[in-house]
């Protein structure tokens, strides 16, 4: 699959982005799709995910009650809905899908693949 993320830009400290990834498959399944984050000087961590058409959501705790992750997994796009911006969420923030497919012995494999990143940048 191949993403490709927009949204990101330059607000204050209170303001809300929305950003929105669309996933152009192949062949596979996309099992699950989301957003992770990565600041300056430290490690990629998770923002937030939707599986199972959506049944299945997960928000890092910086997340809870700021960001909103939704989507159309007919359409492959997942957006997210940042309110609330702090300083401490200027990162790149990275789209990301889960392929699922079978191997030759039939068992469920996963992929994941990476969109390009976008950057959100906090001023306070």
């Amino acid at each position: 699959v191949q993403l490709q993320a927009s949204g990101g830009g330059s607000v204050q400290a209170g303001g809300s982005l929305r950003l929105s990834c669309v996933g152009i498959r192949g062949t596979r399944v996309i099992n699950g799709m989301g957003w992770h984050r990565q600041a300056p000087g430290k490690e990629r961590e998770l923002v937030a995910s939707r599986f199972n058409g959506g049944h299945s959501i997960n928000y890092a705790d910086f997340a809870k009650g700021r960001f909103t992750i939704s989507g159309d997994s007919a359409k492959n796009t997942v957006y997210l809905q940042m309110n609330d911006l702090k300083p401490e969420d200027t990162a790149i923030y990275y789209c990301n899908a889960e392929e699922k497919y079978l191997d030759y012995e039939g068992d469920w494999e996963f992929e994941d693949y990476w969109g390009q990143g976008t950057l959100v940048t906090v001023s306070s």
